[in-house]
């Protein structure tokens, strides 16, 4: 990996600057896990039988920025971007997936997450989660979003271990 330049959290701030900055620290964490790597190494897979590889948690997370800004908040019909039928798990399996595809995905759905939550005219905002048929506040949306990428950074901290040795953050 190169030199960590991910976005700082502030120590001390309003909610919604600490909610916005640290999901954003946590999207560049998922970034940094996958520098250096070829598509072959990104599509490298934890082991059999699980689908689970770096290149799958950028899509699954393509889907999942998708699902909660767009689909919920911002209450647009749209289908999954890697599954006619809703399936969140097709988007784990990145067999013939290439970097640049996934991360135009990713960043384009990353960029309408971040315009959706600067749009909105506080955390109190809801939208309906029709699975669920409940509203969700933005807040829940942002605090889902860190933990969704909490979790699977974990995973890509594992990933890029068992690829090539590399450690940390």
């Amino acid at each position: 990996m190169t030199v960590d330049s991910r976005p700082e959290p502030p120590s001390t701030g309003g909610e919604r600057e600490m909610l916005r900055a640290f999901l954003d620290f946590h999207r560049a964490t998922l970034a940094m896990k996958t520098e250096g790597l070829d598509d072959d190494e990104l599509r490298q897979r934890s082991m059999p039988p699980s689908t689970l590889s770096l290149l799958g948690l950028v899509r699954h997370m393509c889907e999942v920025e998708r699902t909660w800004f767009r689909m919920v908040i911002g209450g647009e019909d749209l289908p999954l971007v890697w599954s006619d039928t809703r399936d969140y798990q097709v988007a784990y399996d990145a067999t013939g997936a290439t970097r640049a595809e996934a991360f135009a995905a990713w960043e384009a759905e990353v960029g309408h997450s971040r315009r959706i939550e600067r749009e909105a005219a506080s955390l109190d905002v809801t939208g309906v989660h029709k699975k669920w048929g409940e509203e969700v506040s933005l807040r829940m949306v942002m605090l889902h979003m860190m933990h969704e990428y909490a979790r699977h950074n974990g995973h890509a901290d594992l990933l890029r271990e068992a690829i090539d040795g590399t450690v940390g953050a």
